[in-house]
């Protein structure tokens, strides 16, 4: 095979494979949402002290098929593609890193999933010590997705990322990126108190969220909605100013696809706290996070690549020019 085609079809790979790692995520927010965390109880590799559950209950089947599919199927798929870039690209290579930060990341994800498990921090477990490892397993997740992504990237030509001299918009996708953060995380803790505490309508919900007798999970829910907005606002606002100081034909198009996710997220959000979280959208909703995520960590890598276009702004009353980075 030709390197050409070997590039590609190594690209063709990297892109199904964070395609699936997303199915993979998922299946993981069905887990949480059905309560079927415990499903193999307490035990971990094993489901319930076998190897291959005999146990025919809903809830054991759901995590088991979750542990099947990230453990079994997607950790050798991550070991193959790592051997395949390092057999493709350099030593020293910015591909092989982020493709091993890949496999080492599904790693520290799997052993936070086998914490959550083995601590009984799963099913209708309401601690706030699930709270800080449910988002300390979020976090690592999308660092995950960001390093799958970011391998694809770079190995379909995206310049190495310069953040000297690139302000204001360094700053601004550093902050989106680290606002989805935090907005993630609270979303994870919204999710978790709608699963554990379910309304049974919009406004005995926001009564919920107000009380000052209500569990943590339900007063920390509101800052979600809150925060989600103001997040919003910047993702779009660096979209915009993104895509003016990187007249770039790949960074207009990475803030066109960030501002399209922000908005379809939104529309999401607000249609599952109106019809009260049902599982479909909360699994939509879980996907579009990610979806949104992912289109950041690509408009950063575009806006923020060594060659990518500037528009040099000279002073007052001259004209903007479009300048290749030196």
């Amino acid at each position: 095979m030709s390197p050409v085609a070997t590039s590609r079809a190594f690209l063709r790979a990297s892109w199904a494979l964070l395609a699936f790692t997303l199915l993979v995520v998922a299946w993981g927010g069905l887990v949480r949402a059905s309560r079927s965390g415990d499903g193999c109880g307490a035990n971990w590799p094993t489901c319930n002290g076998e190897v291959f559950p005999t146990a025919t209950a809903l809830k054991t089947r759901i995590e088991f098929t979750h542990r099947v599919t990230s453990g079994a199927i997607l950790g050798p798929l991550v070991l193959a593609w790592v051997g395949w870039a390092l057999a493709r690209f350099p030593k020293g290579s910015r591909v092989r890193r982020a493709a091993w930060a890949s496999l080492g990341l599904l790693v520290v994800e799997a052993l936070v999933g086998a914490g959550l498990v083995r601590r009984g921090l799963v099913g209708t477990d309401e601690s706030v010590a699930r709270v800080v490892v449910m988002g300390l397993h979020l976090c690592t997740t999308f660092a995950l997705l960001a390093a799958l992504l970011l391998t694809g990237l770079w190995a379909d030509g995206t310049a190495r990322p310069r953040l000297s001299g690139q302000r204001p918009v360094s700053t601004l996708v550093l902050a989106s990126l680290a606002a989805l953060l935090v907005v993630g995380v609270t979303g994870a803790i919204a999710a978790l108190g709608d699963t554990l505490f379910p309304p049974r309508s919009l406004q005995e919900g926001l009564l919920q969220d107000a009380s000052p007798t209500a569990h943590f999970l339900l007063r920390l829910r509101i800052l979600h909605p809150v925060l989600a907005a103001a997040g919003a606002s910047l993702l779009l606002a660096t979209a915009a100013v993104a895509a003016f100081l990187r007249p770039g034909r790949a960074v207009r198009r990475a803030a066109a696809v960030v501002a399209l996710a922000v908005v379809a997220q939104l529309v999401v959000g607000l249609v599952n706290l109106a019809l009260l979280a049902p599982l479909p959208l909360q699994l939509l909703h879980l996907l579009l996070a990610d979806v949104v995520w992912l289109s950041v960590v690509a408009l950063a890598a575009q806006a923020l690549a060594a060659d990518a276009p500037r528009l040099v702004v000279p002073g007052p009353g001259v004209q903007p020019v479009e300048a290749a980075p030196r």
